[in-house]
């Protein structure tokens, strides 16, 4: 086997377990031969070692299909976060014709009588690469979070509406990949976010700005441009994302609405774990219902971090510009919402150069909506000559 499967000049190459033996195998190789018909059936009953898990394989003789069965199975994709992404059972069937490859899908979790999340793949495999195209099938959105986070707690509580279909594309060994996610009539209830309507801030005084105030223009401008037009989740800004963290190989962009950072204010907490963005998911489609768009922008402002020990739009404002969050200066509130990515650098750069970003203010300024071309115009000369005195 080692020899038979032994990488050629420039193949894709992986290494492999069989029981106590380990050696590298050449990828396509191995896919060409577990597919053949006439070796295939060989492998029936095997199973092999793999970093997703353990893979038991079958062979299906009436469809002249190879089964492969990971259970349980997992992968860490880097650009959603460290934690892996898990499932109990993934069964994926394939066949081969020369180098097209098919088959389907099918994940569940554990439990006879679970539901299953089901699809179809299709590929083209060369001697360096594997093309995959997927499509799962519309399914409840409680069975995609049943399949991939059952243990959640909200799961208990959370009555979800709504379902998703997935279109993705996958390239290997090279781990790229685009998620196009459809999702019709996602709801939300039983979570209590009801009772954030009359919430107080932890972080003093509520600056009880309008939407029409600078400030809640430059923060939406800078964190959620389209606030007033998604439902809590942007499925564009996701996509964005995903392709800015695969450039940069880590998570470096979030592609969370203001609903979807209030909810890691108030409930989840910032940890990087696709479980934590699945949980901070659920609240926001229900904060969306229960509490309404302006509710959510003002406890946003109210409790949004400004630095080591300043939270809330009102404490900022006094502790950077010594004046409330309503008498900000145009170019002051661009300074505020432009902080908000980073505050302790933006903070610690400000006190050493006396300014903060001024790339990421003018992309601020020049995102404000609902103002004139005056307005702009205005605001954009004031903040490409703004100095204020750094905080000490």
């Amino acid at each position: 086997m080692k020899i038979a499967l032994a990488p050629a000049a420039g193949e894709w190459s992986m290494r492999v377990k069989a029981g106590p033996v380990g050696f590298d195998v050449g990828v396509p190789t191995a896919i060409r031969l577990a597919t053949a018909s006439w070796f295939a059936p060989q492998l029936d009953g095997q199973t092999l070692d793999t970093r997703y898990g353990p893979v038991h394989f079958g062979w299906n003789e009436p469809r002249q299909t190879l089964e492969l069965v990971c259970a349980p199975c997992s992968a860490t994709v880097p650009e959603l976060g460290a934690q892996p992404i898990k499932v109990d059972s993934l069964l994926i069937t394939v066949r081969r014709d020369v180098v097209v490859l098919n088959g389907t899908l099918e994940a569940k979790a554990a439990g006879a009588d679970a539901p299953a999340l089901r699809g179809r793949w299709d590929g083209r495999l060369t001697q360096k690469t594997l093309q995959l195209d997927i499509t799962m099938a519309d399914a409840p959105i409680a069975q995609w979070y049943g399949v991939f986070v059952p243990a959640l707690p909200e799961l208990q509580r959370a009555r979800i509406g709504g379902t998703m279909a997935l279109h993705a594309q996958l390239a290997l060994p090279a781990d790229s990949f685009t998620i196009q996610p459809t999702i019709s009539q996602f709801t939300v209830e039983g979570l209590g976010t009801e009772a954030m309507l009359n919430a107080r801030s932890s972080c003093g005084a509520p600056s009880r700005l309008s939407a029409e105030s600078w400030l809640a223009r430059a923060v939406m401008a800078a964190e959620d441009q389209r606030f007033f037009q998604h439902p809590g989740y942007d499925l564009t800004e996701l996509g964005a994302a995903v392709a800015a963290n695969q450039k940069a190989g880590q998570v470096e962009r979030g592609g969370s609405t203001l609903t979807q950072q209030l909810t890691k204010l108030l409930v989840t907490g910032s940890e990087r774990t696709g479980e934590r963005k699945l949980r901070e998911l659920l609240y926001a489609v229900e904060m969306e219902q229960t509490l309404g768009k302006p509710r959510i922008l003002q406890l946003y402002l109210d409790n949004a971090p400004w630095g080591s020990g300043v939270c809330g739009a009102e404490a900022a404002a006094k502790r950077y510009f010594k004046r409330s969050a309503a008498r900000l200066e145009p170019a002051q509130a661009v300074w505020l919402a432009a902080m908000l990515h980073n505050p302790g650098a933006e903070i610690a750069q400000w006190q050493r150069t006396g300014n903060i970003d001024a790339a990421r203010s003018k992309l601020v300024a020049e995102g404000i909506r609902g103002i004139t071309r005056g307005q702009r115009e205005s605001l954009l000369k004031g903040v490409a000559n703004a100095r204020f005195a750094p905080p000490p």
